[in-house]
């Protein structure tokens, strides 16, 4: 019993993580890599649809993405969507392909980039600590019931600390290589 309620919990915080991953590579670094685009949507004849769904995003040089739509008709309106986006991005139409240039972060916008990267961590910080707080209820819950020992419980108490730790420890690490990135002229 105590042991699904660690299997559980070690499912959840690695979900905790992997929504860091994922809200990480939002944050753009100046270097161009083509999950940058992730959130854009782009009006596919009415329905709305990830950019990669409609367009091949490719990393052209280290500063550049070329984005080239699947039809030449959609040219126009993946130009827009990434024009409206909220990531700051000029794009430029050359026929059928668009190149999108990332420009230079000026040290206030590290700045403000770095914030908002500790902000997630934190988030992911306390979603982490949400599935202790849930998994020791459970825990104490069991013992309530007389499910359980006490030592059981205490092991059980234990052991979810020790995940807590090692999540809350890999966040840390994956901040300081998202502040370092950030950082690199």
């Amino acid at each position: 019993m105590i042991n699904e309620i660690k299997k559980d919990a070690e499912s959840r915080m690695k979900k905790s993580l992997d929504a860091l991953h994922a809200n990480f590579n939002k944050i753009r670094t100046g270097r161009a890599h083509t999950s940058i685009l992730d959130s854009v949507m782009v009006d596919y004849y009415g329905a709305q649809m990830p950019i990669n769904q409609v367009a091949s995003v490719n990393v052209e040089d280290a500063r550049t993405l070329s984005v080239v739509p699947w039809e030449k008709s959609m040219v126009p309106k993946v130009e827009k969507a990434i024009m409206t986006s909220d990531l700051g991005l000029n794009p430029a139409t050359a026929g059928s392909v668009i190149r999108v240039p990332m420009p230079m972060l000026t040290e206030e916008t590290r700045k403000g980039y770095i914030k908002q990267a500790r902000s997630e961590a934190e988030n992911a910080r306390v979603a982490v600590r949400n599935v202790r707080r849930d998994a020791n209820g459970d825990i104490k819950a069991l013992l309530k019931e007389k499910e359980i020992s006490e030592d059981e419980e205490h092991r059980g108490v234990e052991d979810i600390q020790k995940l807590t730790d090692k999540y809350i420890a890999e966040i840390d690490k994956l901040l300081e290589a998202k502040e370092h990135d950030l950082m690199q002229v």
